[in-house]
């Protein structure tokens, strides 16, 4: 009992702390996504709500994910004929209905039994882009057969190059049509938020945590993200599979440069939603440097802190083509399942149509770089 009032005496001081919602009991209850955050807290296991929730040393960066939206404003077109409205766009050659995409997120089943395969079933429902994580809880086989086709698939590079050479030999063969190479945790992270809050669960992991993922099986369990990985490694990766590659963790036009240089096939502008360093940048504010740098001869992709409609406009506007949301559909799943995560991927696309309509642009093609300031 102790335990508890110390967590809830936490959250109460906390900078994380939610603005009083009530809690939903339906998902079509939900006005828009943060309606499930609430839910979803209560629905977690403490321990798990604190691993999603966390940023890193003192969440600055979560923050300014957030934070940094409001250093942009939009300008609205008049008398433009949105009757109709398509939020379609083509990446490598697949053609989404819509620019958002569900960001790799590992453990899903820490949230509801169903974990990735629940996300799954709405990514196919709402025919949406699925990103699984290498630290998931279900195989990319099998989220493959929920999907309907296989998801893109995101690598952290174990330890030893051998494994890293079978885990991409695998989901090549799984028919992943794109890896995402993540790179932003080479350097280690300091969780502080995760490490306070998590001491008010007194449950004993051991009974919900398996002792290996099921991505590491035949693997050796040496580690994955070893601080040796250089471009070199980069280009290691680029020559051993055939799937298009992303580097996931992308801020600087430095960098943006060299992925152009290496032979990358596109860029995920990303802070891990504020879990990697403590930068107190904004992926929104990073996305314009990267986009200069890269001069549209790759996609571009960005994530961290996305919660509106009106926040995916302006990564669009400034020059993204898709957008990745990671924490909204982790709180529709711990709430509802596959009935919450359709529910969030819904709001989303339904609050973009509504900008795209305010702002007087009828495709998202016609979302440039005149409609913010």
């Amino acid at each position: 009992m102790n335990s508890r009032r110390e967590f809830l005496s936490f959250l109460a001081a906390s900078p994380l702390a939610l603005a009083q919602r009530d809690v939903i009991a339906s998902p079509k209850d939900a006005l828009d996504v943060l309606d499930f955050e609430e839910t979803a807290r209560r629905a977690i296991p403490i321990a798990h709500w604190a691993y999603m929730t966390t940023g890193v040393d003192d969440d600055a960066t979560l923050r300014a994910n957030r934070e940094g939206f409001k250093k942009i404003q939009l300008r609205a077109r008049r008398l433009v004929d949105v009757s109709h409205v398509d939020t379609s766009v083509e990446l490598f050659g697949t053609k989404w209905e819509t620019p958002i995409f569900i960001c790799p997120c590992g453990s899903q089943k820490a949230y509801h039994p169903d974990g990735e395969l629940a996300v799954a079933r709405a990514a196919q429902a709402k025919k949406t882009l699925q990103v699984l994580s290498t630290q998931t809880s279900t195989s990319v086989e099998d989220v493959a057969k929920a999907l309907g086709h296989p998801p893109w698939y995101q690598l952290y590079a174990p330890t030893k190059w051998e494994d890293t050479e079978k885990l991409v030999r695998r989901v090549e063969t799984a028919g992943c049509p794109v890896l995402v190479f993540t790179i932003d945790l080479t350097g280690g992270r300091n969780t502080e938020t995760q490490t306070r809050m998590a001491k008010a669960d007194t449950r004993q992991c051991s009974s919900c945590h398996p002792r290996a993922k099921p991505m590491f099986e035949g693997l050796g369990q040496a580690g994955i993200n070893p601080p040796t990985i250089t471009w070199e490694y980069v280009e290691r990766v680029r020559n051993l599979t055939k799937m298009k590659l992303i580097l996931k963790g992308i801020v600087t036009r430095e960098d943006a440069a060299l992925c152009v240089e290496h032979g990358v096939d596109g860029i995920v502008v990303s802070n891990h939603g504020g879990r990697a360093a403590e930068s107190g940048r904004a992926t929104i504010e990073d996305l314009p440097e990267v986009i200069d740098a890269v001069r549209g001869r790759i996609p571009v992709l960005v994530d961290s802190g996305f919660r509106r409609g009106t926040d995916i406009f302006k990564a669009l506007a400034l020059g993204a083509k898709a957008v990745g949301v990671g924490r909204p559909y982790l709180w529709g799943l711990g709430a509802f399942g596959q009935p919450g995560v359709e529910r969030v991927l819904d709001i989303l696309r339904a609050e973009l149509t509504l900008a795209m309509k305010q702002c007087g642009t009828p495709s998202v093609g016609a979302i440039t770089r005149s409609f913010v300031v």
